[in-house]
């Protein structure tokens, strides 16, 4: 009965693939196998401090992070951010995709999971949209996965923590010193002690930090020790 009605649903109401955004042809499965070799996994050597993708083995950090200063510990992704990845994360975010945040949770356990062993994290925390966007899109596309990751790991979820407090610009538009200030007073969080000393951050895309070093930051005035993040996606480095 069980199958049967498995077999009713995955007709009426298919799985869309990430990748191609059509129906999965192979039952049970998340994404098309032909897609999956398109995935574009982020592999050894990565920087030590945020997970990008390295040239060269002698390395140890990324540009970025060789010259700044990050206010979090560590990251990691599954994914760079390629144009297969780029297509994927616009479906999830702007057409309605919901569904891709169980596929991206799923990756992120796999690829990063030791690693997140190792951070020790006691709570995933999304970073937050704005109020105005978020009724504009309908949903957070880090909420849903840090739900979804939550769901997962047994690692609990706090969506109440962070809140964001100013409208920003988005990121991709803006030179490194323009997201510092675009950032900046963004976050806001809730009245009250931290329960927590070791945080996850959750989001969709890591590119340049500052979105990251400023939630971070935060977190760390207010009693937080540690903050690390996994994301989705990284840009890569050099």
């Amino acid at each position: 009965m069980r199958e049967m009605i498995l077999d009713v649903a995955g007709l009426l109401f298919p799985r869309r693939c990430p990748v191609c955004h059509e129906a999965v042809e192979e039952r049970g499965e998340r994404v098309c196998m032909i897609c999956r070799t398109k995935l574009p996994y982020i592999r050894e050597p990565a920087c030590f401090r945020c997970g990008k993708p390295l040239s060269s083995g002698e390395q140890e950090y990324c540009r970025d992070c060789s010259r700044k200063r990050h206010r979090f510990d560590r990251g990691a992704a599954p994914f760079v951010y390629d144009e297969v990845m780029r297509r994927s994360i616009a479906g999830y975010k702007y057409r309605g995709r919901r569904e891709y945040a169980g596929f991206y949770a799923e990756e992120i356990l796999r690829r990063c999971a030791g690693k997140m062993r190792l951070w020790g994290g006691e709570v995933f925390v999304p970073i937050p949209l704005h109020l105005s966007r978020r009724r504009k899109r309908g949903y957070n596309q880090a909420e849903l996965l840090a739900k979804e990751l939550s769901r997962r790991s047994g690692i609990p979820a706090d969506m109440d923590l962070l809140f964001r407090v100013k409208k920003t610009q988005a990121q991709k538009e803006l030179n490194d010193q323009e997201r510092l200030t675009n950032l900046k007073e963004a976050f806001s969080i809730r009245k009250g002690k931290i329960p927590y000393k070791n945080v996850i951050l959750v989001d969709d895309i890591y590119t340049t930090g500052s979105t990251m070093d400023a939630a971070a930051g935060l977190l760390k005035e207010h009693g937080v020790k540690n903050v690390c993040f996994v994301c989705i996606c990284i840009g890569k480095g050099c």
